[in-house]
């Protein structure tokens, strides 16, 4: 099990089970939710999250049909995403981990609409837009 918290601590959260390796995502949509080159997500199952405190916090937003991004209300960290076609699928922003994560990136995902100001220097696989 790994922890996580908001950046003011007033969301804080567990996921239980074993982790699955980071997305990173560099459209834009995650560019601007993010405030940075990319967003580094850990794709969960729903039902290992746990909410521990700060759902009064919790704000939403739909940022495209069906996608809805959770973030925290009163210091605004980004917590997760979900699609509505994939209820049982969340996307837990990994800057939120307070341990250190045992996995690490399996790919970058929509490298076609990347910040041009950011070059990608490793070698994790590279998808144009999501992979299938």
């Amino acid at each position: 099990m790994v922890t996580g918290s908001c950046l003011c601590g007033g969301v804080k959260f567990s996921i239980s089970g074993e982790l699955q390796p980071l997305q990173l995502c560099h459209c834009a949509q995650c560019r601007k939710a993010q405030g940075t080159a990319f967003a580094a997500a850990l794709p969960i199952k729903a039902d290992a999250f746990t909410l521990l405190s700060g759902e009064e916090l919790l704000r939403h937003f739909e940022s495209s049909p069906g996608k809805e991004r959770a973030f925290c209300g009163r210091c605004g960290s980004p917590i997760y995403s979900r699609r509505a076609s994939r209820p049982d699928a969340l996307r837990i922003r990994a800057g939120l981990i307070d341990q250190p994560l045992p996995v690490r990136p399996a790919f970058h995902q929509h490298v076609a609409s990347k910040a041009n100001w950011w070059n990608i220097a490793d070698d994790i696989k590279q998808f144009p837009a999501r992979p299938t």
